[in-house]
C-alpha cells in the first residue's frame, strides 16, 4: 500500500477539493461532512463543524490525495497542513507502526475501530508530522 497525502484547510475543503477535482479532471469527489457521521450521545457536534468536510479523496494521476477541513478551535498554519495516512489491510502492521510512530510523539486518537475502519488512529510524531493509520476493508 501506499502512502497518501492528506491536505487540511481552514474551513474551505469543499471549495478545494472540487477545485482540484476541476483542474486534474477526476471524478466528481464523494464528500463526507462531520455532521455526517451517527451520532454520539457522549459529545455534541457544534453547529459550526456540521457542513465542514470530515473527508474526501481524489486520485490524481494515481496517487490518492485525501481532504479534511480542520475541527472547529483545532491549529491550523497555512503552509504546515499536510499530513500522511498509511492505510493497509494487516491490522497487526497498523498497530506496530503506530506503537513505533507515537514513541515521542503525541497521540490524538488511540487506535480503535470507528464506522469507517476496524482500526484507525491518529498521531503527530517526535518530528511534528502528522500520521493517520487505518486498515482498508475489502
Amino acid at each position: 500500500m501506499a502512502v497518501d497525502v492528506y491536505l487540511y484547510f481552514n474551513g474551505n475543503c469543499r471549495e478545494a477539493v472540487e477545485y482540484y477535482a476541476q483542474v486534474f479532471e477526476t471524478e466528481k469527489p464523494q464528500i463526507m461532512a462531520y455532521g455526517d457521521n451517527p451520532p454520539n450521545p457522549e459529545y455534541s457536534l457544534p453547529e459550526e463543524a456540521k457542513n465542514l468536510v470530515m473527508h474526501s479523496r481524489l486520485n490524481i494521476n494515481g496517487s490518492n490525495v485525501m481532504f479534511s477541513d480542520v475541527f472547529p478551535g483545532s491549529p491550523f498554519t497555512l503552509g504546515n497542513n499536510i499530513g500522511l495516512a498509511y492505510i493497509s489491510k494487516d491490522i497487526d502492521q497498523i498497530k506496530q507502526l503506530f506503537n513505533k510512530l507515537k514513541d515521542g510523539g503525541s497521540v490524538k486518537m488511540e487506535l480503535q475501530e470507528t464506522f469507517w475502519s476496524k482500526c484507525y488512529g491518529n498521531l503527530t510524531d517526535k518530528f511534528g508530522i502528522e500520521w493517520q493509520l487505518s486498515h482498508e476493508s475489502e
